[in-house]
């Protein structure tokens, strides 16, 4: 295990950064590595949920942006990013991942909460939700991720929409169970580029998060790429139970998103009330394309979630 650090309480050494701080939480099995920007705002906090599993905080940060009037949190989960990276398949499951977000929000204190789920982070933001917490006020779910097969199905409409030698590098390497060659990787770069991040080259909090994403819960859970997926996700689908969310709710996608435009639109369908937003020209992370769009939609409806304008 890769320790992050040693606390004697549930929430760890604090370091003091200005109007943020960072430090770490004990959770079921082991630390995760938190940040708070704009602490000392007084506007209800923002929870961020990072996706992957395994795809730490880093290429989110543009979300600090709306720290000048909220608490904006950050925490990786475990298994990836600053948290501890145990070695311990058992500990992968959505209902500890539920757990560790009930953890990481009892150790700060959140008593109201807004919060933004993205991609996996939806998925866990919705299970969390289920449990029916008190205190969360809104709900934003960008590139949803709610059910393993719908995802998968547009993940393969794009598949068939690439280059022919980039698609049969992928039906080979699945064929093959080899997923390392460099032409399944070429083409796995090929997909990233058109679905996942369209910006050229990639900025360097979404490579931050590369560099230190959590290899071994992804493939656990999900499998070796966003469109090959044979992990314990298999089958998860969430779509019946978003009618039981009864909080303001906002879905946004990209016009390229892996979470596609229609499937968007078929979960927002499926939660009464709810709103959605599609950004042109833009893909998964859609908050890196068209950052100032994005913020402006997210602050906007926070607000109006504060203010009970729904």
């Amino acid at each position: 295990m890769l320790s992050a650090g040693s606390t004697n309480s549930m929430v760890g050494e604090i370091t003091k950064m200005n109007d943020s701080h960072e430090g770490f939480i004990q959770v079921a099995g082991g630390q995760v590595w938190y940040r708070i920007a704009g602490a000392k705002q007084k506007g209800t906090p923002l929870l961020i949920l990072h996706g992957g599993p395994g795809c730490p905080h880093d290429y989110l940060e543009p979300l600090e942006a709306l720290a000048d009037e909220r608490p904006v949190i950050f925490y990786d989960q475990l298994g990836c990013g600053l948290s501890d990276l145990p070695d311990d398949t058992t500990l992968w499951r959505t209902e500890r991942f539920v757990e560790e977000l009930k953890q990481v929000r009892t150790a700060l204190k959140l008593e109201k909460v807004h919060l933004l789920g993205q991609s996996w982070g939806t998925m866990l933001a919705v299970e969390y939700l289920l449990t029916k917490p008190r205190g969360v006020q809104s709900l934003v779910l960008s590139g949803p991720y709610l059910s393993t097969e719908r995802f998968v199905a547009d993940c393969r409409i794009y598949v068939d929409q690439l280059p022919d030698e980039h698609r049969l590098a992928i039906l080979k390497g699945e064929a093959e169970k080899v997923y390392d060659s460099p032409e399944y990787q070429a083409a796995l770069t090929a997909f990233y580029q058109r679905h996942v991040c369209r910006v050229n080259p990639w900025p360097d909090c979404l490579n931050r998060s590369f560099a230190k994403f959590g290899a071994g819960v992804y493939r656990y859970m999900w499998g070796p790429s966003e469109f090959t997926q044979t992990g314990t996700l298999h089958g998860r689908d969430l779509v019946s139970d978003l009618k039981n969310i009864t909080i303001p709710t906002l879905f946004t996608c990209g016009q390229w998103d892996e979470a596609t435009p229609a499937t968007t639109k078929y979960y927002q369908t499926n939660l009464p009330g709810s709103e959605i937003v599609i950004f042109e020209e833009a893909s998964h992370a859609h908050h890196i394309e068209k950052t100032v769009e994005y913020l402006k939609v997210v602050r906007a409806f926070l607000t109006k979630s504060e203010t009970n304008k729904f």
